[in-house]
């Protein structure tokens, strides 16, 4: 089976209640990327994002530059894999 590159991704800082979520899945649909994002109830965002290594890049590059001012710090776990996710979502 292919691998995929996956990438764990948690935002911290003002990403809760400002519509992080709903921009996340707004960028993913420009790249082929697969996964998800959701709110933990310690205030950050987790986003899970697979696919290729170059579009997983872009993606989460996109994503700090759609939400500007909001990101304090981000924290990323990477890895390669076989993929789990079919298409993107909030959960």
């Amino acid at each position: 089976m292919n691998e995929v590159q996956h990438e764990i991704v948690f935002f911290s800082g003002h990403v809760q209640g400002v519509g992080f979520r709903y921009a996340t899945l707004q960028v993913a649909k420009e790249y082929e990327v697969a996964g998800f994002v959701c709110n933990l109830p310690d205030g950050r965002v987790r986003l899970e994002a697979e696919g290729l290594k170059p579009e997983v890049e872009a993606f989460l590059k996109a994503v700090g530059e759609a939400m500007p001012g909001y990101i304090r710090k981000t924290e990323r776990q990477s890895a390669r894999r076989v993929a789990q996710f079919r298409g993107f979502a909030i959960r």
